[in-house]
């Protein structure tokens, strides 16, 4: 068993590269989201609930994939009951053969399975150029003017991060060739990062779809995927469902939120953005086959498709299953740059009443420190790259620097630094994300559920909010405004300003809260 840490850092070359560091986990990391301080005090919220009987709850996990057996994941898997394991027939008459323990939306019935895919925008931006391309064409209507004008936005924005990758990738192949080990290392990874967009996520030309063999905007065309919920790449996904239902106390990893509860893997989300149909069809097969809770740790710029999202989202939401999505991870004000899916579409009139948006939250206390690299390094290049690397992600400050926040588009805040959890091939990983905060809250929302079962979902939902812990008032480093330059402040918000609740989810307090409307009844 290979226990390590993977802590998401930049290069130290000026370039924004996102890449892996490898270490020995630290103990101040191990379950630090399940306890004291800045954690959700779920070890002291279990402890309320000692002796009180708990009944299980079906978490559906939308990612790349989960490897079903893992270690810490013994006895967490969802079955369904209804299917007889590798007979070629859909015994409970779903539309899907030998879904055991869950579907995979992107693969073919021969047992391929689709990956490497583009960003929606590529997608867009190679639809649209071939009426917009090269050949002349006429404005007749404002659809036509809207769309032109999105032709515009996505040719600009492919075109020049295609150009800037190509500049990058000469850079780094030039330092390759006189790097040491150490460099060569961290030099490769950020070739792979400029290969992958240029080949992959900014190539019109990639379709790594067709294989399935479906049309990815027809949503009546259902018959496509194969059963294979782990898929090539489930390291994401694996992570997300150890959040939420990893073995407590097993001394195997991090410990899960959710005690008593059962992992349906859905597979839909790719190395590249996911397609709306997919993620549309597999909420509501989340649904259908009992899920109360269906985490969402994705998300994307632009979703064309939007409206059969939100179609999907009512019908959880008429069902009463809760439905909670990451906010994001790119420091930004999603109720200025919508993150897709949201929780407020531009044609909705109102929230529906199933549906959370998770920023993320570190293990520090909320302390404004504006860290003098420049100094401390003392004019010694290698410890001022050190530096930059070890604080690059606010390891100082309530607020993750990565989060995108929004006063009205993120419900609340919950651990998504440092998160210690379940990897592929039995594998443990620390890493950082929204996605990691938003299983944190799918996972609290299922063991309430299991303690609370006469509890509906929305109760639940609204308890989570109003139980959890205030930091309204408190200045913190705005995601994304942290400065490096001795001679720069740091820029800061009031952490109220982050979301709706200006709240860090708080199990015990929630515990406490259904005690007190179940002895109110």
């Amino acid at each position: 068993m290979n226990k390590i840490v993977i802590k998401l850092t930049l290069s130290i070359f000026a370039f924004g590269v996102t890449s892996l560091v490898y270490g020995q986990v630290d103990k101040k990391v191990l379950n630090w989201y399940n306890g004291g301080g800045t954690g959700m005090q779920t070890e002291k919220a279990y402890k309320k609930l000692k002796n009180r009987p708990s009944s299980t709850v079906v978490v559906a996990i939308i990612d790349s994939g989960m490897d079903i057996e893992h270690e810490d994941l013994k006895g967490k898997i969802w079955v369904n009951e209804d299917e007889i394991a590798g007979n070629g027939i859909d015994d409970d008459n779903n539309g899907y053969i030998d879904d055991v323990h869950g579907w995979n939306f992107l693969g073919n019935a021969d047992g391929e399975n689709a990956n490497d895919i583009r960003l929606e925008m590529t997608r867009i931006y190679a639809e649209l150029n071939k009426k917009y391309g090269n050949t002349p064409f006429t404005i007749s209507s404002e659809e036509d003017s809207a769309e032109y004008d999105l032709y515009l936005e996505v040719k600009e924005e492919v075109e020049s991060t295609r150009q800037y990758a190509q500049m990058v990738l000469g850079v780094v192949e030039q330092r390759m060739a006189s790097a040491d080990e150490a460099g060569k290392a961290q030099m490769q990874r950020a070739k792979d990062h400029f290969e992958t967009q240029l080949n992959i996520h900014y190539n019109p030309d990639h379709d790594g779809r067709a294989l399935i063999g479906d049309d990815a905007n027809d949503f009546t065309d259902v018959n496509y995927g194969n059963n294979d919920v782990e898929g090539p790449d489930a390291f994401h996904g694996t992570h997300v469902g150890g959040i939420v239902g990893a073995v407590r106390g097993n001394e195997l990893g991090g410990d899960g939120v959710a005690n008593d509860v059962k992992l349906m893997s859905i597979r839909a989300v790719p190395n590249g953005d996911e397609f709306d149909k997919d993620i549309a069809l597999a909420i509501r097969y989340a649904v259908d086959n009992g899920a109360s809770v269906i985490n969402m740790s994705f998300g994307k710029a632009y979703s064309p498709n939007a409206m059969e999202v939100y179609e999907a989202f009512k019908y959880a939401d008429s069902q009463g299953v809760l439905l909670v999505h990451a906010a994001g991870n790119d420091n930004k004000d999603i109720d200025e740059e919508p993150n897709f899916p949201t929780s407020m579409y531009e044609f909705q009139d109102r929230k529906l009443d199933h549906f959370l948006t998770i920023g993320a939250s570190t293990r520090f206390p909320s302390e404004v420190k504006n860290i003098d690299v420049e100094a401390k390094a003392k004019g010694n290049p290698e410890k001022l790259a050190k530096l930059r690397i070890d604080n690059q992600f606010a390891g100082n400050d309530l607020s993750a620097d990565f989060s995108n926040y929004g006063k009205k588009g993120v419900d609340v805040f919950a651990p998504g630094f440092e998160i210690y959890n379940s990897v592929p091939q039995s594998d443990y990983a620390a890493i950082a994300g929204t996605s990691m905060a938003c299983p944190m809250v799918a996972g609290a929302a299922a063991m309430l559920k299991s303690y609370f079962p006469e509890m509906s979902m929305k109760e639940i939902k609204n308890v989570l909010l109003s139980s959890s812990t205030k930091y309204i008032g408190e200045s913190v480093v705005l995601p994304g405004g942290k400065s490096y330059d001795p001679k720069k402040v740091s820029e800061t918000i009031d952490f109220g300003n982050l979301s709706v609740t200006g709240g860090v989810i708080n199990l015990y307090n929630a515990v406490n809260t259904c005690l007190e409307l179940e002895n109110a009844k």
